[in-house]
């Protein structure tokens, strides 16, 4: 009995959680969502001679994905994924009309750059 020792202190075997998993799945998708937004820039880039419309399109197709980017991080990073409705909410659509807010200056200082010299 005397060579038994005794140790207040617990330990546990250390293993890779579901965390890691989540972190290499988010890390995967927004990889693949950045090589699809960096081959389309590219594409614009490379073809010059390429139709109006379809510049536009591809500008578009990218804003889409750089905003689904934008939401996947928030949902993951932020852990707006795991809140209640109301919580998002409440986030959200101030985020949005701050946004529009941008987009609607913009558009006024845009008109009123090309008509200030017509009246």
């Amino acid at each position: 009995m005397e060579h038994h020792t005794q140790s207040t202190e617990v330990t546990f075997h250390h293993e890779p959680g579901e965390g890691t998993k989540r972190i290499w799945k988010t890390f995967w998708i927004l990889l693949f969502i950045t090589v699809i937004e960096l081959a389309l820039g590219f594409t614009m880039y490379l073809v010059p001679d390429m139709p109006h419309f379809l510049v536009l399109f591809l500008k578009g197709v990218i804003v889409i994905l750089s905003l689904a980017k934008a939401f996947y991080i928030v949902s993951i990073f932020m852990h707006l994924g795991d809140e209640i409705r109301n919580m998002i909410m409440t986030i959200v659509v101030p985020l949005m009309l701050f946004v529009w807010f941008i987009g609607a200056f913009l558009w006024d200082g845009n008109a009123w750059r090309t008509n200030r010299n017509r009246y």
